[in-house]
This record gives C-alpha cells, structure tokens and sequence, in this order.
C-alpha cells in the first residue's frame, strides 16, 4: 500500500446545504462539485476536501470525533466565524466547533502552502495504539502523538489520530470513509487480494477510480486514483 496524501474525508448527512453554505462562507471552501448523491468542499480540488453524501437521518457519530483543517493564522480563521459560534480551545493554535449533525470541524495553526488543507482526522478507537499499528497494514507511516497526545498515522503530511473511545457498530453512522491519493487503484486492489483486506467495493468514476477497503474498527478506507481527464478546480 502506497497512498500520497490524504485527499478527502466522507460523511454521511441528512441535509448537506447547510453544511456547504457553513464551510463556503465561513471555512474558506468553495464547492467543487455537486451532483444529486454528494456535495464535494475544499479550498483547493487538489488538497484536502470534504465529501458530504445525500443519506437519511439522523446518523450517529460513531468512529468520528472531529476533522482540523490547517491555517497558517489562527486568529484570522477564527474572525471568519460567526461571533456566536461555541468554540472548544482545548490547546494553543487550535479552536474546534460543531457544524451540523454531529460534524465536528477543527482550526490548526501550522506552516501549509494552501489554508484550510486537511491537517488530521481523528476517530474513536477502543484500543488506540493498536488500531494506529493496523493503520501501517494499509499504507499509512507511523507518527509520533500530536498535542492532543493521542496515537496517529500519516500520510502526506497530514495525520489520523485515535482517541480513546467506542466506536460501536452503528447502522447510520456520520463518517462514510476516509481517502487517500494513489498512482493506481488496481494495484492497491491486488495487494488487498493478496494480503487478505477486506474489500468492500471498487467505483469507476468520471474524474476518479477507487477502492473501497474495510479498515480497522469497520471504516472504510477509499484509495482513490485521479483519472487524466480530473479537472475540478
């Protein structure tokens, strides 16, 4: 396994405008795709994005605890924010809030070519360290823990970390996958045959072609393959 860099995180939601209209003006987004099954976000169609899919409601949060997006001031994003908005500043150089749903988003101060890229994801795990060392299995680079202390992975610079907590099994739950950027998808599918990874299903795309693996704790790991004619912006 060989992923880039960590293009996207998915969710499921019930009502993905107001989400979109949330993160377009206030989280330096803008949509970069909609069709009628999900609504693709980012500041860049080439960095890290969010993908919100069209599903009943209500979901559960599940293996989510939040996703940051890396800013280089801090204090910049967060006057972008509505004045009434809670935010959580648990550490210096981070403020998290709650969008819609469940969908909790973070600001990260730190040094990036491009704001609002995707700085980590973090899950809930019920045994962190060891689900970090299955993350390896899929590609991922171990990491040293960020300021929150808890155990991650990389990938291309950005982070998946795991919080101590239940993930459960729900049968709505919020996060659809995580994605990452590969040269090709068909090699990820063999070496998923081969060293026995679950398989969950492969979509061929307009602009993408991807496979979808079953990750530690049931979540889904896309890898995804830019076709030539990806030209979203």
């Amino acid at each position: 396994m060989h992923p880039k860099t960590l293009d996207h995180v998915a969710f499921w939601v019930a009502d993905r405008d107001p989400i979109a209209d949330f993160v377009t003006e206030h989280v330096g987004m803008h949509v970069i795709d909609r069709t009628d099954a999900f609504t693709l976000v980012g500041s860049d169609a080439r960095r890290g994005k969010l993908t919100l899919f069209a599903a009943e409601g209500p979901r559960e949060r599940g293996a989510f605890a939040h996703v940051a997006l890396r800013v280089s001031d801090l204090e910049a994003a967060v006057a972008q924010l509505p004045e009434d908005l809670a935010l959580d500043r648990p550490r210096p150089g981070e403020a998290y809030f709650d969008v819609r749903e469940g969908l909790r988003v973070g600001l990260v101060e730190a040094a990036s070519d491009v704001d609002y890229d995707l700085d980590h994801t973090a899950l809930y795990s019920a045994s962190p360290r060891e689900t970090a060392e299955e993350y390896e299995r899929l590609g991922f680079e171990p990491a040293e823990p960020g300021p929150s202390g808890a155990p991650r992975v990389e990938v291309g610079g950005a982070y998946v970390e795991f919080h101590e907590g239940e993930p459960g099994d729900p049968e709505r739950p919020l996060l659809n996958h995580l994605a990452v950027l590969v040269d090709s998808a068909d090699e990820h599918i063999e070496e998923a045959r081969e060293t026995g990874i679950e398989i969950d299903n492969v979509v061929d795309a307009a602009n993408t072609y991807a496979v979808f693996l079953w990750g530690p704790e049931r979540v889904r790991v896309e890898y995804v393959e830019h076709k030539p004619t990806f030209s979203l912006t």
